[in-house]
């Protein structure tokens, strides 16, 4: 009954989630026994080589694709019942916004698609665009901003329907350091204000040891885990944090996680 309590308050339960791909030349198992919660308002990162399974997993969670054994929940839903009852928004690596709308358009879509009248997509869009701090910005082409700036409407656009969960896969991974540094420091007080559940996927240690209250570590393909770090950070981190014995610390504890994760690689 444990595993039952913790699955109905989690929001996000995996347990013995496996995924194998066919494959002309033999199947490939991307998953192997995955055991994970992902307790409601935490930010959890997940990190590990590339290949290892980390944007897998969080496509299984956004029913993207399906475990071929094994159980996930996403808010006690199983993921495609998550996803018709809107439980999360998905930023990707890239912005992928559509060029030919405005930054509102592009964060209008989903509202459109959902059905909310015109009224509310305007107040909505006008909320996501104060909190990414892109007010002024909803009549500009995408072309017309920063990369930076791309990546803080996609984020918009993933929050306007206000889920609960938000997936991120690497989504500042093409930017220059100070403009990364800038938008992490503008996630954590996104997630402040917000109070979502955010699962972020990087390949970055100080990234992942910065933003997170938990860091899955995980290994070479077949995709395990290694290990879970609860952080002892505090909430609040200014960037300066990463020069504190105790940031290093967790660092070091991550950086000996995808050390041993090769041990197991086949």
């Amino acid at each position: 009954m444990k595993d039952t309590r913790e699955e109905s308050v989690a929001a996000i339960s995996a347990r013995a989630v496996n995924l194998v791909f066919p494959a002309a030349d033999g199947p490939v198992q991307a998953l192997k026994d995955v055991d994970l919660t992902v307790p409601r308002g935490a930010f959890v990162s997940f990190i590990g080589p590339s290949g290892c399974g980390k944007t897998t997993l969080l496509r299984c969670i956004a029913a993207l694709e399906r475990p071929t054994a094994g159980r996930l929940l996403v808010n006690g839903m199983d993921p495609d019942a998550a996803r018709r009852a809107r439980a999360y928004g998905y930023v990707f690596q890239a912005a992928g916004l559509y060029p030919w709308r405005t930054i509102a358009g592009n964060i209008r879509l989903p509202l459109q698609i959902m059905g909310f009248d015109r009224a509310e997509q305007e107040a909505r869009i006008a909320r996501v665009l104060k909190l990414v701090e892109l007010e002024g910005f909803g009549g500009k082409f995408p072309w017309q901003l920063s990369g930076g700036m791309q990546q803080r409407a996609s984020i918009a656009r993933a929050l306007a329907f206000d889920a609960d969960i938000l997936l991120m896969d690497e989504p500042f991974g093409a930017l220059d350091e100070i403009v990364r540094d800038r938008l992490n420091e503008e996630l954590l007080r996104l997630w402040a204000a917000t109070g979502k559940t955010i699962c972020f996927v990087t390949h970055s240690i100080p990234e992942a040891v910065y933003l997170s209250t938990r860091i899955v570590v995980m290994s070479p393909r077949p995709g395990r885990i290694t290990d879970v770090i609860d952080s002892p950070l505090p909430r609040e981190r200014p960037l300066d944090i990463r020069d504190t014995p105790e940031f290093l610390a967790v660092a070091h504890r991550v950086r000996e996680g995808l050390r041993a994760g090769h041990a197991y690689e086949v």
